[in-house]
């Protein structure tokens, strides 16, 4: 199954020794951050998520609703299906009241914990609820949780305005072939491709989704993405991959051989 990380796509390990190359040859070819005030830097920005995490946990714990088998019998044999398939170590799962459609994941320690938002619940099935989850966990068992502070630290060392540019976008770049692999370990998780494909074109329409016609409106309006250079540009500068482009490697990675040997 998928507990051996093998559904990683390859080009994130690439992108990420290509940012931290990039990263030392910043330090080596500039005089604004020596190595010493580098790694000092970096260290104090892992502190910083450290603490900022376990902040952000407490927050949880008192404001959002923990996800147990008596607060959300729904919903918690699906979670515990999803951890099965991902196997990400320990990890809470919230759900906190939002207007919004989204999930997010984040801890430096366990157990990890993966948010979700309350109106997804209105929108998404329970195949589609299993991408979103299998996703989120994805990142966990990734490492992509403590990998993301370390190398955004990274990024963020002092350095001049054209080298900042620069690692920043190959910040970016990682965070986009990130994606990519948790949603491979979404595919995983709910095991259906047209779902995971209608989950992300829902986490865009919205309500709107709830119809076939928003459906179809909402997808012709994700296939322009990459039409036109100002979408190209876009998310170059993002940390998301086009939605467009995401639906197309869920399709690819489900036709391979590597998906269908793990889903047995």
């Amino acid at each position: 199954m998928a507990g051996d990380t093998t559904y990683r796509y390859p080009g994130e390990h690439f992108v990420l020794f290509l940012t931290i190359t990039v990263v030392m040859l910043v330090i080596a070819l500039t005089a604004t951050a020596t190595l010493c005030a580098s790694v000092l830097f970096v260290t104090l920005a892992l502190l910083i998520s450290f603490y900022t995490s376990r902040s952000a946990h407490r927050h949880l714990v008192e404001n959002a609703q923990r996800v147990t088998p008596n607060s959300g019998p729904e919903i918690y044999p699906l979670i515990q299906t999803c951890k099965q398939r991902i196997r990400p170590g320990e990890v809470d799962v919230f759900v906190t009241p939002s207007r919004q459609l989204n999930a997010y994941t984040f801890g430096l320690s366990e157990p990890k914990a993966v948010v979700l938002y309350s109106s997804l619940f209105n929108v998404m099935d329970q195949d589609e609820l299993s991408f979103i989850l299998g996703h989120e966990l994805g990142h966990i068992q990734l490492g992509h949780t403590w990998l993301n502070s370390l190398i955004g630290g990274m990024a963020g060392i002092p350095s001049p305005s054209s080298a900042s540019a620069l690692l920043m976008l190959a910040f970016l770049w990682w965070n986009r072939m990130c994606e990519y692999s948790a949603d491979r370990a979404g595919l995983l998780a709910c095991r259906k491709p047209e779902k995971a494909i209608s989950a992300l074109i829902k986490l865009v329409a919205g309500q709107r989704s709830l119809t076939r016609e928003g459906m179809e409106l909402a997808y012709r309006k994700i296939d322009a993405e990459d039409d036109t250079w100002m979408g190209s540009l876009s998310e170059a500068l993002g940390s998301h991959p086009m939605i467009i482009r995401r639906i197309q490697h869920i399709r690819e990675y489900a036709a391979s051989n590597q998906y269908r040997q793990l889903f047995r």
